[in-house]
């Protein structure tokens, strides 16, 4: 072997080292995201309705030339915004690019602890990936058999807990009282609250955070304030937490909120009437389309999301999903153990949750 050939082989061998210093994950996998312009998309939790007219007029007149300029780090307009909505000061509202965001920095700013933190079984997928991410140890309680969290696992030695309320993607709500509960048997950690589609129905644990300095509410204007694709999401907690977040954020990303979302969230978050128009039109579908739903066969847990996560009784789900997929019609399906046989069908409009069910009733007939 030439002196030549011996030093490439030694170089591709040197090379090839640096992996054993990458942190590998297996990676979250968001929904499917068609595109085609008869589809009816009913699979990522989507608001079927536009934002509030106030945001349009918002973009339509932003001015381009501040767009070479910094946005406020401290996204002080929408912080405030948010404070003012929910009764809170703005010292104890935290800004983050979409909820996703805001949760993966509370995992990364609360979670420390050589304990496993705590969080159901069938929940949001990506909450395992966080862990593994920031080599978190973790544990997941089983739901019980009707999608119930149960709340005496939540009871012992943890290093931190976190939960959907309602659940995702089972739309089950835990009552108040029991996410009281769990705060109140865990002191000495911090319990998030993941709150997405609280707003549908269910009932939020904000009150409960001048009560309890380890609580971190977080919700998203993704679902009820039709904004998935500007990305904002918050977190509500008593002052020092959001220092700590707040902290950890500018460690890294001092800008995470551009011009356009700042602007555009305080525009949705000043119009509480279109809010609870909207809400309100999806939770009527919603209930239109649980009568529906049990007409034709199918089985599920009382919703208090925008979304029904229902199985049938003779027809398998997996069936059923490419069915719909084939008429462009899509939900979520998700192949896992004790919910492959489920569909996750996020509420459309009344027109899109008629087509529906039509193509329900002639395919199941």
């Amino acid at each position: 072997m030439t002196e030549q050939s011996e030093s490439s082989r030694k170089g591709i061998r040197q090379m090839s080292n640096w992996e054993a210093n990458v942190r590998k994950v297996i990676p979250y996998t968001p929904g499917e995201q068609p595109n085609q312009p008869d589809m009816i998309k009913l699979n990522t939790n989507e608001n079927p309705y536009p934002p509030a007219p106030g945001v349009e007029k918002v973009l339509k007149g932003m001015d381009t030339d501040t767009m070479r300029l910094y946005p406020d780090p401290t996204a002080g307009d929408l912080v405030h915004a948010i404070a003012q909505n929910y009764h809170l000061k703005d010292e104890q509202v935290f800004v983050g690019v979409g909820s996703d965001d805001v949760l993966a920095m509370s995992f990364l700013t609360f979670f420390n602890s050589e304990k496993p933190v705590l969080f159901p079984d069938i929940t949001y997928s990506f909450y395992d990936v966080w862990a593994d991410l920031f080599r978190i140890p973790y544990e997941r309680p089983a739901l019980d058999e009707n999608f119930h969290i149960k709340k005496e696992d939540y009871f012992k030695e943890n290093g931190g807990i976190v939960f959907p309320n309602p659940n995702a993607p089972t739309g089950v709500e835990m009552p108040l009282e029991d996410v009281e509960d769990i705060i109140r048997h865990n002191p000495d950690v911090i319990v998030i609250v993941d709150e997405a589609y609280v707003d549908f129905g269910g009932q939020s644990a904000l009150p409960l955070i001048e009560k309890y300095d380890n609580l971190l509410v977080v919700q998203t204007f993704s679902k009820s304030r039709s904004m998935a694709g500007m990305r904002i999401g918050f977190a509500c907690g008593n002052e020092k937490l959001i220092k700590f977040l707040n902290d950890v954020k500018y460690s890294f990303n001092s800008y995470t909120m551009d011009r356009t979302a700042l602007a555009a969230g305080v525009a949705a978050v000043e119009d509480k009437e279109y809010f609870e128009e909207t809400c309100n039109k999806i939770i009527e579908t919603r209930e239109w389309t649980k009568k529906e739903l049990k007409a034709l066969g199918f089985s599920f847990q009382d919703s208090k999301s925008n979304f029904i996560f229902a199985t049938h009784a003779t027809c398998p789900a997996a069936e059923l999903f490419e069915a719909l997929r084939e008429q462009h019609i899509y939900v979520r399906y998700f192949p896992k153990e004790r919910i492959d046989n489920f569909l996750r069908i996020t509420i459309g409009t009344k027109e899109e949750m008629q087509k529906f069910i039509d193509f329900l009733k002639d395919y199941l007939k």
